[in-house]
């Protein structure tokens, strides 16, 4: 779905058990005519039934809460009266705020000091246009058991061996919490992922999606070389790249960097050093990054898929990627990671 822009000012919830928080977060909303605060809450048990009676465009949630936490909130109000939910959380729950999301969240980041509130409000502005989509109980990723690993593969990349690149923003931590774990022990080619985050939560997504992979998942480190069967997470502190001999080069984030991580910087650096053997796949998110990446990857022979519409929380940098061309395969995400098992199927080992 694309975005859409939202007309007269943006109503919030803002739901946060500690009343200095809350306060802070309504100063920040207070200072922006485009933005109004339509009610708070102090629990989760609260929100659920303000979001209900007040339909608010955006709901800012905390995690930690008495009487209902934020997690049961969120899939209280996404069940009842779906709403566009932000998490505000402290960073030491990073990895429960990617599972928030996954559970129906748009996005997640910090809490915020007295100096993020244009940032801060801004990201607001932007939320309220995206299209609110119902999540149902039943499509929530539960608490899984441990997954069920083979050992690591201690080998480099065998020549003419995939690469896999991922480009994902908002909406992209529940796609790939679809995908990923899907993906079987045993594949011979690595899955790097940019996946546009708040600074502070690529450690705890790195970690949530480890909990729910059976590919181990990292965050990116400079020098490593790439590891088949082997998932990682670009952090937003820097960019992500290949370089020739598969090795990660992490690139410092500039003041001007409009993505963090880039996508395009990927997805280009995964085209010049992999080639042929390049797959690109660009998932749901707002915006043009990683259009001009996979255009990289289908001039340099490699193989380029984008999620569909239907099943995108923002049909948007898949969207602009698709118009500008360099999109070979539009699939509902529900049948990418059969289309990658079958593009890797000769490096799957048996």
């Amino acid at each position: 779905m694309a975005a859409a822009r939202h007309e007269g000012p943006v109503r919030v919830l803002v739901v946060d058990d500690s009343d200095t928080a809350r306060g802070l977060l309504r100063a920040m909303i207070e200072d922006d005519p485009r933005l109004t605060v339509c009610g708070e809450a102090a629990d989760g048990q609260s929100a659920v039934e303000q979001a209900g009676r007040l339909r608010p465009d955006l709901v800012t949630m905390d995690l930690r809460m008495p009487v209902m936490d934020g997690m049961q909130a969120i899939a209280e109000i996404m069940d009842r009266c779906a709403t566009r939910i932000l998490v505000v959380s402290d960073l030491t729950d990073a990895a429960q705020a990617m599972a928030a999301v996954a559970r129906g969240a748009l996005d997640a980041i910090p809490k915020p000091d007295t100096d993020a509130g244009p940032a801060f409000t801004a990201r607001l502005r932007m939320l309220a246009g995206v299209p609110v989509i119902r999540h149902l109980r039943a499509r929530h990723p539960g608490a899984a058991a441990a997954p069920d690993r083979r050992p690591d593969h201690p080998t480099t990349i065998p020549p003419g061996h995939p690469v896999i690149a991922i480009a994902a923003s908002t909406g992209g931590p529940q796609a790939l919490a679809q995908l990923l774990p899907v993906l079987p022990p045993g594949l011979m080619a690595p899955v790097l992922i940019a996946q546009h985050i708040s600074d502070g939560f690529a450690a705890g997504m790195a970690h949530w999606l480890d909990d729910l992979c059976r590919l181990p998942v990292e965050v990116a480190r400079d020098g490593d070389q790439l590891v088949p069967g082997r998932i990682y997470v670009a952090d937003s502190s820097s960019h992500l790249t290949v370089l020739a001999g598969r090795t990660i080069q992490l690139c410092p984030r500039l003041e001007g960097d409009r993505y963090r991580p880039s996508c395009d910087r990927l997805l280009c650096s995964v085209a010049a050093t992999a080639g042929r053997s390049a797959i690109g796949i660009i998932l749901t998110g707002m915006g043009r990054d990683g259009a001009r990446g996979i255009a990289a990857i289908a001039a340099a022979g490699g193989t380029t898929i984008a999620q569909d519409e239907a099943s995108s929380v923002v049909f948007g940098m898949n969207r602009e990627a698709i118009m500008a061309g360099g999109v070979q395969q539009v699939l509902p995400l529900t049948a990418i990671a059969a289309e990658l098992i079958r593009l890797a199927g000769r490096g799957i080992a048996e």
